[in-house]
């Protein structure tokens, strides 16, 4: 997720409950190749505890996803995701994203770019559901019969973004399509997932070989916990949490980048005990690390 799944964040993920994988923000393959090559890259810093990590790129050009692939593999990432589901308009407009769903002859040379430029390392392509059934059943045939190791499919159409629900009946459909065209290729099902049991209910009920979470982590910091029956964590848990998600980001990126970005995980630690409200509401109004902590330091010793 841009600006959310940054080094600091999976780092915290990392170290509180790890999934299986962790991708990174989704990064420019043109983005890389300009002025701003040192504000991309970044986007690319991963420690080891974070592996396996995998590099989510995303553009419109052959070229600078070959040579993105082949920076990427000599960074040491376990392996390379296309993002072709990206619904947003800004995205969408450079021929990137989810405006990629049917384009097939692009999306032949970018794969084929991406294999030629990492030769080493796994290939996933992350996409959505195409306008209709038919053309779902055409556009997830087409993949499967790249050369990729995995199609992770998020149970929407990019025109309704995250608003509808996710429909795992279109994902199971690609499973079996998937068992006729490439047996070899991963499936793994995105949409409306909110805990570990839920991932085994995903798996069960639809066949996939993994789940993706993402925007769940904003309900549960924990959510990657595998246990069918979560532990409820205190209020001191949450905002021991927080405190050092915003030590590390401050740490980590001090000035490089917009405090006001930190501001969008504050929900996330939050909630669910008493005084919440206010103390969120209090860190929304902060300016500076420093006066988090002073909130933060405040709120510990009530």
């Amino acid at each position: 997720m841009d600006d959310v799944t940054d080094f600091v964040f999976r780092e915290i993920v990392a170290t509180t409950a790890k999934p299986n994988v962790l991708f990174t923000e989704f990064t420019s393959t043109d983005g890389l190749f300009s002025k701003g090559h040192d504000k991309v890259a970044r986007r690319l810093l991963f420690s080891e505890v974070q592996r396996p990590v995998i590099a989510q790129i995303w553009g419109a050009t052959p070229e600078n996803y070959e040579k993105a692939a082949k920076f990427i593999e000599e960074l040491g990432f376990d392996g390379i995701d296309i993002n072709m589901g990206c619904p947003d308009k800004g995205v969408m407009k450079k021929n990137s994203g989810a405006s990629l769903i049917n384009n097939k002859q692009l999306v032949s040379e970018i794969i084929n770019a991406v294999r030629a430029g990492s030769p080493n390392i796994p290939l996933s392509v992350k996409t959505r559901l195409d306008t209709d059934q038919e053309l779902t059943k055409e556009w997830i045939s087409f993949l499967l019969s790249r050369n990729i190791d995995t199609l992770i499919i998020h149970g929407r159409k990019a025109e309704a973004m995250s608003k509808e629900k996710a429909n795992w009946e279109e994902i199971a459909k690609a499973v079996k399509l998937r068992d006729k065209i490439n047996p070899e290729i991963l499936i793994i099902g995105n949409g409306d997932v909110s805990s570990y049991k839920e991932v085994l209910e995903k798996r069960n009920n639809y066949g996939v070989d993994g789940v993706m979470i993402g925007r769940g982590i904003f309900h549960n910091p924990w959510i990657f916990e595998k246990s069918k029956n979560p532990l409820k964590h205190t209020k001191k848990e949450y905002i021991d949490l927080l405190k050092r998600h915003v030590d590390l980001f401050n740490d980590t990126w001090g000035k490089t980048k917009n405090f006001e970005l930190m501001k969008k995980f504050f929900k996330i630690y939050v909630k669910e005990f008493k005084g919440a409200d206010d103390l969120r509401q209090k860190l929304m109004e902060c300016r500076s690390y420093e006066e988090v902590g002073c909130v933060i330091n405040a709120n510990q010793s009530l």
